[in-house]
C-alpha cells in the first residue's frame, strides 16, 4: 500500500530542493540567451552560499545574509565580464578557471572566517503557509506550504518569460544571443546588453547559493554546491533555453536526489553510493540523449 504522507513529504522537498537551482538556472537563461556562457554558475552558487552565511553570521540578519550572496555573485559575474567582454578571453576557460579559484578561496576563507566554528549554524528560513491553500489535501503541502524564497524563485519563471519574449529589452537581449552583429547594426548596445544579463546572472546564482545555506543546512561546508551549478546549468540546456523547459528539468533532477533520504521509506532498495550519484547520472543521460536537439543561441560563447 502506498503511504500518501511519503509521498507528499517527497515531492514538498522535491519543490524546496528545486529552488535554488531553479535561481541558478534563470539567472543562466538570461545570460545564454545574451550571448555569455557561464560555466562559472558553480562558482557563483558557491560564492553565495559562503558570503551568505558570513553576512548572516556578521549581521544575525537573513536579509543582509541574502544580499551578500546575491553580491558575491555579481562579483564574480564582474570578474568574469571582465575577462570575456573586455579582455575577450575564452569563455569556458574562463569559467573553469573561476571554479577553481572559487572553491580553493571558499575552502581557505571558512577556516580564516569562522575559525574553529567553522560549523556554526545560522538561523534559516522558516516555511511560510499560505492560508487556506496550504490546508488542501496532498497539494496543499506541497505547493503552498514552503519558504518565501521558494514562492519567489517559482514566480519569476513566468516573470523571466515575459520579459524574454514580450519586452523590447528582452527582443534586444535575444537579438544579442542570436546574431550580435545584426544587433550592432540595428543599434543596440550588445556589450551592455550582455553586462547586464551577465550580473544578473551573478544575483540569482548567488541568491541560488545562499537560499542552499540560509534556507536549508544552516552552515557552510567546503563545496556545499556539490556540482548543483553544473545541474542547473544542464538543465538549461535540456529545457532548450525557456524558463518553463529549465524548470521542468530541475524538478526531474530534483525528485530523483530527494528519494535519496526517502528511499528505504518508499520500498526503493538500492546501494546508498547509486540513490546519490542519481541526479549526476540522470544530468549526463539526458544530455547525451536530448543534446543534438537542442539549438542553442547562435551567438552563445562568441565574443564581440
Amino acid at each position: 500500500m502506498i503511504d500518501t504522507n511519503a509521498i507528499v513529504l517527497l515531492f514538498t522537498a522535491t519543490i524546496a530542493l528545486a529552488s535554488p537551482l531553479l535561481f541558478a538556472a534563470l539567472g543562466e537563461l538570461i545570460s545564454e540567451r545574451a550571448g555569455i556562457l557561464n560555466i562559472n554558475l558553480e562558482a557563483m552558487m558557491l560564492g553565495g552560499a559562503f558570503c551568505g552565511v558570513w553576512a548572516a553570521s556578521a549581521t544575525t540578519s537573513l536579509f543582509a545574509g541574502f544580499v551578500g550572496a546575491g553580491l558575491a555573485g555579481v562579483i564574480i559575474a564582474a570578474v568574469h565580464g571582465v575577462l570575456c567582454i573586455v579582455l575577450r578571453a575564452e569563455q569556458v576557460v574562463s569559467g573553469v578557471a573561476l571554479n577553481i579559484l572559487v572553491l580553493g578561496t571558499t575552502t581557505y576563507g571558512a577556516g580564516a572566517v569562522f575559525g574553529s566554528n567553522i560549523g556554526r549554524s545560522v538561523d534559516t528560513l522558516v516555511a511560510w503557509p499560505i492560508p487556506f491553500l496550504s490546508d488542501l489535501p496532498l497539494i496543499g503541502p506541497v505547493l503552498f506550504d514552503q519558504t518565501v524564497a521558494t514562492y519567489i524563485a517559482f514566480l519569476l519563471v513566468p516573470l523571466v518569460w515575459w520579459g524574454i519574449n514580450r519586452t523590447v529589452a528582452g527582443l534586444a537581449l535575444q537579438a544579442t544571443g542570436e546574431q550580435p552583429a545584426a544587433a550592432i547594426s540595428m543599434g543596440i548596445n550588445v556589450r551592455l546588453s550582455r553586462w547586464i544579463a551577465l550580473l544578473t546572472c551573478g544575483a540569482l546564482a548567488g541568491i541560488g547559493g545562499g537560499q542552499l545555506t540560509l534556507a536549508g543546512l544552516g552552515t557552510f561546508t567546503p563545496n556545499v554546491t556539490a556540482g548543483r551549478g553544473f545541474i542547473a546549468l544542464a538543465a538549461v540546456v535540456f529545457g532548450r533555453w525557456t524558463p518553463s523547459g529549465a524548470m521542468v528539468a530541475i524538478l526531474l533532477f530534483t525528485l530523483i536526489e530527494s528519494l535519496q533520504v526517502r528511499a528505504q521509506i518508499l520500498g526503493i532498495k538500492l546501494p546508498y553510493q547509486v540513490l546519490v550519484m542519481a541526479p549526476y547520472l540522470a544530468t549526463i543521460i539526458a544530455l547525451a540523449l536530448f543534446m543534438k536537439r537542442m539549438k542553442a543561441p547562435r551567438g552563445l560563447g562568441i565574443n564581440v
